[in-house]
């Protein structure tokens, strides 16, 4: 299991972890996903070994990696460009990560061989890489990455280059790989699809800080802000309606919406609210209500309509 713990890292005046802290188990992958610039490549860096944490510890099975060099980590980084070498065929390039941990040619050839057969590329070994296509040139540089059976497999935005359906398509494969391997492995991604169809578990960061940690459907279920609703998907968030104290009825037993924020103002309240499950009622004079317009998006727009008596109802 990987453990990271209180993780601080900042480049000046830019924080980039914010004592972040998270486990990786044993076959289990987890998505960092977030904006441009919340620090989520950097983290990926701290755990290879490529950067060092300003405080926190980093530990593996129990391992302190803080001092390790990248090299003795026993992890494959795997980068948005392939870093594949370019003087190699592909079978070159799958065998010489299992030649530098001593594993003898023929060895490493026959090993090669059936990763490369294993992401489709069984004719391909021959062939230099920069003749091959975008995807096909990924398939490589996966099948390198998962044929030395790294402790953890490392990658930072590996499908973002690719069209749209070609990524469908090696995401499924990533994701059939792994799971056979039983290998971990940890994403970096800003794509919310990406990262819910290749995850068990994705962490969502802001600003170098982690908001939450979850499984997709829980996240989904229970996002913990109105930022993170927004940036997940949701487009039932209702941001900066004004409506006067006490105006929010939840309910006896379960709350027909979740409250993410809400800010008591002098004139009434800043209320945000996410995934309405029934009925939200707010209490209105009329003269307030015909005032107070607002829309909710549930997979569509759903007007908002003033009863005779005040009350405005999200049906």
């Amino acid at each position: 299991m990987l453990t990271l713990r209180n993780l601080n890292k900042r480049f000046g005046a830019r924080v980039v972890a914010d004592a972040v802290s998270l486990t990786v188990a044993a076959g289990e992958t987890l998505a960092l996903l977030g904006p441009s610039g919340c620090g989520k490549s950097t983290l990926l860096k701290m755990i290879a070994g490529l950067e060092r944490p300003d405080g926190g510890g980093i530990h593996f099975d129990g391992e302190d990696l803080c001092r390790q060099p990248p090299e003795r980590r026993g992890f494959a980084l795997m980068f948005q460009d392939f870093a594949l070498f370019p003087h190699l065929d592909a079978l070159g390039n799958v065998m010489f990560g299992l030649i530098e941990q001593g594993c003898a040619k023929r060895d490493a050839a026959a090993q090669a061989r059936e990763m490369l057969a294993r992401v489709g590329l069984a004719e391909h070994g021959g062939r230099k890489v920069w003749t091959l296509s975008g995807g096909e040139q990924q398939r490589v540089a996966l099948a390198r990455a998962l044929a030395t059976r790294p402790r953890l497999l490392l990658l930072d935005e590996p499908f973002s280059s690719l069209d749209a359906d070609l990524r469908r398509q090696l995401q499924q494969t990533f994701r059939a790989l792994l799971r056979e391997a039983g290998i971990p492995a940890i994403i970096v991604t800003h794509d919310r699809d990406e990262a819910f169809a290749l995850a068990d578990r994705v962490a969502v960061l802001k600003a170098g800080r982690l908001l939450q940690c979850d499984t997709p459907a829980r996240l989904l279920a229970a996002p913990a802000d109105a930022w993170l609703a927004r940036f997940i998907g949701y487009d039932n968030v209702l941001a900066d309606a004004a409506v006067p104290p006490g105006a929010l009825l939840l309910g006896d037993d379960q709350p027909p919406a979740r409250i993410v924020e809400l800010i008591w103002l002098p004139d009434g309240a800043r209320v945000k609210v996410v995934a309405a499950a029934g009925e939200l009622v707010l209490n209105l004079s009329g003269r307030e209500a015909a005032r107070w317009q607002a829309s909710l998006f549930v997979g569509g727009e759903i007007g908002v309509g003033v009863a005779e008596a005040g009350l405005l109802r999200f049906n």
